[in-house]
């Protein structure tokens, strides 16, 4: 592009200018300069084309802010005619002024050429070297966004926590605090909106993507938001029920085992915030060696039928 003079100044309107200031501005420079009013002047046409590039550009928010960081050197460094001119209609502005409706391509006695099919049954015309730019969508380069694997501690994902990570992007590298919700599992991702890659022509930033995997714990399982843990309890006290004290994620509680019961659900004890419970299941220790009191006791048992 070769445009130098501010755009403000082309519309002759100050930063302040309200949106429709800006539009009444416009349409009143666009109106004088329109091909269509002064057939075979190309210093009319190129005024037209100015005039149009400076209001594509302050009529949208997220470009009109680019401007205004970077001036007019830093910002045609980052947006090239085709990024300017990206879902801007020109014809909803002049279709009711006889301009020939909303055909932006008689403008500058241009002619639509062959239609090149696009996706989702769209059209862009082809052979117009203005109103090509005006039509044409511009899509985010695919190396924008980027993924970070986080490995978290068990509880970290139980109870919720905060990780300061460090990740590679194409401005240097960059450290955020990272929020890990309480209950995720493992194969979650978080999205971090903005915190990708930059496009350095257009200054439209991408997002970070943090894929969790979470560690194992010594005792605890997990099944959705219940928890598990297993508990090894002696054979008479299986056979006769017993008090014991098992792990959970608020400390120890004391709980009791049942004669001959293979689970115990503790209601109210799974993953916090959730209405989910812990399971105890139980094991029972299984002597491998016994002493000569012990093995006539059981023998005493088998003839009890035990």
């Amino acid at each position: 592009m070769a445009t130098k003079q501010d755009y403000y100044e082309l519309l002759g309107v100050t930063k302040t200018a309200t949106d429709d200031e800006m539009k009444k501005a416009y349409r009143k420079l666009a109106k004088k300069y329109h091909p269509d009013k002064n057939p075979g002047n190309k210093e009319a046409e190129e005024k037209f084309k100015l005039i149009s590039e400076a209001y594509a550009v302050l009529s949208n928010p997220e470009k009109k802010k680019q401007y205004d960081q970077f001036g007019m050197g830093g910002f045609q460094e980052r947006y090239s005619q085709e990024d300017i001119f990206s879902g801007f209609n020109m014809g909803d502005l002049f279709k009711d002024l006889g301009f020939g409706g909303n055909d932006i391509f008689s403008m500058f006695g241009g002619q639509r050429g062959r239609q090149t099919g696009r996706p989702g049954g769209r059209q862009r015309p082809q052979g117009y070297d203005f109103g090509d730019y005006i039509t044409r969508e511009q899509h985010s380069p695919r190396d924008l966004d980027l993924n970070y694997e986080l490995e978290i501690p068990f509880m970290d994902a139980i109870k919720g926590s905060e990780k300061q990570i460090t990740f590679a992007t194409n401005k240097g590298p960059e450290e955020v605090s990272v929020k890990i919700p309480r209950g995720i599992s493992t194969g979650k991702k978080l999205k971090l909106q903005g915190k990708g890659n930059v496009d350095p022509r257009t200054g439209r930033q991408g997002d970070l993507y943090i894929m969790l995997k979470v560690g194992e714990h010594p005792f605890f399982k997990r099944n959705g938001n219940d928890l598990i843990v297993t508990k090894e309890i002696k054979l008479t006290d299986a056979l006769l029920g017993t008090v014991t004290e098992v792990p959970s994620v608020d400390g120890p509680k004391r709980v009791t085992i049942p004669p001959g019961a293979k689970k115990v659900r503790l209601k109210g004890l799974g993953v916090p915030g959730t209405d989910a419970d812990q399971y105890v299941e139980v094991t029972v220790e299984i002597p491998k060696k016994l002493t000569e009191k012990q093995k006539a006791l059981v023998e005493e048992l088998k003839k009890e039928g035990l």
